[in-house]
């Protein structure tokens, strides 16, 4: 009797943003949906200028302005300052599609810096998996190399992200449930840093991959990208769906 094949190792893609139908797989927010001020919008773009580079047909692009005051009434009451987008839920016949990305050790993203520099150190990635306690969210900042528009590939071990709950670091950090992942995003929080202006990031892809995908070429220091001991992270703000 022939034994199950052993778990892949090769690198796996889990989001692409080449189409509009793409880029409507995901859900975004900011305070502004809750009396803040700020804008936010995920859009197919389809401009040469940002996409011929890469051989594709056209990106994701996450833009907006980040504002930190509120509406007349609030003040006092609620901190302006966050945007984000993940992936919407994806339900089947048999409950809701996730991932498994326990045989991977990095999650790796092709992004493109832009909008105002005072935003660029802002950025988070976002994991929400289908683990005991369901508000959990796991987080890690995203460090940039190139602050030119250009794309470049950030690679991020999973062992590296930090469990938050309600906005704040949880006292206990226990490995992540990488068995079922249920959401991936990208937020700019900007609230407790008190970054303000127009931000801009273009999204192609998210994959997972392991030690042997990972390249080293000119401007990708991988040093920068997540082999640093993960800092303290900004206050996560919850969004609510937009569609």
């Amino acid at each position: 009797m022939q034994g199950a094949d052993e778990p892949s190792r090769l690198p796996r893609t889990l989001f692409t943003f080449n189409s509009k139908a793409d880029v409507q797989q995901f859900a975004t927010g900011c305070d502004g949906d809750i009396g803040g001020t700020s804008t936010v919008h995920l859009d197919f773009d389809e401009s040469p200028a940002n996409s011929t580079s890469i051989e594709k047909p056209g990106t994701g692009k996450f833009w907006g302005e980040m504002r930190l005051g509120v509406r007349s009434g609030l003040e006092g009451k609620l901190r302006g300052g966050y945007a984000g987008f993940r992936n919407k839920q994806r339900p089947t016949m048999f409950g809701h599609l996730m991932d498994d990305v326990s045989n991977h050790r990095y999650l790796a993203l092709r992004l493109r810096l832009a909008g105002d520099m005072r935003t660029h150190n802002s950025y988070f990635v976002n994991i929400q998996t289908d683990g005991p306690i369901t508000t959990d969210l796991w987080q890690h900042r995203l460090y940039f190399q190139r602050h030119d528009s250009t794309w470049e590939d950030l690679f991020i071990p999973f062992d590296n992200f930090v469990r938050t709950n309600s906005g704040e670091l949880s006292e206990d950090q226990i490995p992540m449930y990488r068995e079922k992942v249920r959401s991936i995003g990208i937020s700019l929080l900007g609230g407790n840093s008190g970054t303000a202006g127009k931000y801009e990031l273009g999204i192609d892809s998210i994959r997972i991959v392991n030690d042997e995908d990972v390249t080293r070429t000119s401007g990708k220091l991988l040093a920068m990208l997540g082999f640093h001991p993960p800092d303290r992270p900004a206050r996560p703000r919850r969004y609510t769906q937009r569609r």
